[in-house]
């Protein structure tokens, strides 16, 4: 059977490799692997979604879907005062967040959807989202989560244009979640949503 990068076991050998890239004028390694997404490096989404962004001051974020961590690695270095939370399916790719998270010196709770405490509300959800896991589980990732934003709250998501960002921006608001498109580049937008 063939991995995909959101299954909870990846089948695939574990062949590491590091890689190094430059977040908010830092240069910043991080090791991967097979069967987590984005293996070879930095994919093209996220590194937009970060160009185009200010990373937080402090408070408490999550990075939902956060692959091999550079989201939640790179927020949690920006401001060290942050409580940082990075959810994902893929055991394989919370070991290699943690990891990340170790060499680089900063705190991140790495952990399944299951072990965040019910009660934990956070003040940013960061995320590239899984698109290619199909509409409805996307949608329903997305109200699983955003009822956790505190009442100031807010959630940046980056999608792809060709992949449905404007659908989901207008279905979003169709929920209730007020959604502004922030930037656009590259083909991909960079949308927030605010709690109603």
């Amino acid at each position: 059977m063939t991995d995909h990068y959101f299954s909870g076991q990846p089948g695939s050998e574990d062949r590491r490799r590091e890689i190094t890239t430059r977040i908010w004028d830092r240069e910043m390694t991080f090791t991967t692997s097979s069967g987590v997404f984005a293996q070879e490096g930095l994919d093209k989404a996220t590194a937009v979604f970060l160009q185009h962004s200010t990373p937080p001051s402090g408070g408490t974020i999550l990075d939902l879907g956060c692959g091999w961590g550079p989201i939640a690695c790179a927020i949690a270095t920006a401001a060290p005062d942050a409580t940082v939370w990075a959810v994902d399916t893929n055991e394989r790719a919370l070991d290699l967040t943690r990891t990340n998270a170790e060499r680089l010196g900063v705190a991140v709770h790495a952990a399944l959807p299951e072990s965040v405490p019910a009660d934990l509300v956070f003040d940013e959800i960061w995320s590239n989202p899984p698109i290619r896991i199909g509409k409805a589980p996307l949608h329903e990732l997305l109200l699983q989560w955003l009822p956790r934003l505190s009442p100031d709250g807010s959630a940046h998501l980056v999608v792809a244009k060709n992949l449905g960002a404007d659908s989901l921006q207008a279905w979003l608001g169709d929920q209730g979640w007020p959604t502004e498109r922030l930037a656009s580049a590259k083909g991909f937008r960079i949308l927030r949503v605010t709690r109603p």
